[in-house]
């Protein structure tokens, strides 16, 4: 046995050579900040396209953690998700190869920083986000938006351009307090500005066994139930180490603790939207 035949084996989720593009978009959010939501961004980014997804990422964050997250050095960048928001710029000139196979990125840089500002008098200021990814979005598998860590005219502009959101949670009860306005701020985008908008899933990150993440587990179960991701992404060094090298933890070292969580966690959002109901995918507690 070859080993593409013993990779298929291992993952039935691997796109299919005729397979259509499924074209989602999905933002990962959260109003606060070191709860890996741009490492969960990054990882998932790359483990779809690992799996033979064509892929794109948004760096919509003014820190640019993600486009660093790749190498990529902001100041020597010309056009970014600025340009699609302020200038109307096409998309097409943003994006940006990286060395992986189907992962390209539209980068950012900390003058993003001053958009909100810029775009208080801008007409339907809400949904330029939204108008750059229509321009793009039959071209792709899957378009990962990394949110900032806050709730202003940004995270709205990227609530109104996706369907579904993922919620990253950190093992803390700081984490989970920011939640309910998180929540708050997704039900008043879906009821004046995207209908389609839900909650696609929340990832438990940061973990570390403890009764305090025991008891911040449950509580999570409680109130998210099924909405909970079985994979839980523990508290691992080597995430770290990756992005300071400019990588996503798969090609960094795939077979440390975060790379093997990510990689299950990316698994379970394909197959919630393949519907493969031979798969069995999760690391729990």
């Amino acid at each position: 046995m070859n080993k593409k035949e013993e990779n298929k084996i291992e993952n039935p989720l691997l796109k299919k050579e005729n397979d259509p593009y499924l074209n989602k978009i999905i933002a990962i959010a959260s109003q606060k900040g070191g709860v890996g939501k741009t490492t969960t961004a990054v990882n998932l980014t790359a483990f779809l396209s690992s799996f033979g997804y064509k892929t794109i990422l948004i760096d919509f964050d003014p820190q640019s953690n993600a486009t660093s997250a790749f190498s990529l050095i902001p100041e020597e960048i010309n056009t970014t998700v600025y340009s699609l928001i302020i200038y109307n710029e096409d998309p097409n000139k943003a994006i940006l190869e990286t060395i992986y196979p189907n992962l390209k990125i539209i980068p950012s840089t900390r003058q993003l920083a001053g958009a909100e500002v810029e775009m208080v008098t801008v007409f339907k200021r809400e949904f330029r986000l939204k108008d750059a990814i229509q321009r793009i979005e039959e071209q792709y598998d899957f378009i990962i938006i990394d949110c900032p860590p806050s709730l202003g005219l940004l995270t709205i502009n990227a609530l109104a351009a996706c369907k579904d959101v993922i919620i990253p949670i950190q093992n803390s009860y700081f984490s989970l307090e920011g939640v309910a306005q998180l929540l708050n701020t997704i039900d008043l985008v879906k009821m004046s500005l995207n209908s389609k908008l839900e909650v696609k899933g929340v990832l438990f990150t940061m973990y570390s066994r403890s009764r305090l993440a025991e008891g911040i587990y449950n509580d999570l179960k409680n109130n998210f139930g099924n909405k909970l991701y079985n994979t839980i992404i523990p508290k691992n060094v080597r995430l770290d180490e990756a992005s300071s090298h400019g990588k996503p933890v798969l090609y960094y070292d795939k077979n440390c603790k975060g790379s093997i969580a990510y990689k299950e966690f990316s698994m379970e959002v394909l197959n919630s939207y393949l519907d493969n109901k031979n798969f069995d995918s999760g690391l729990t507690i």
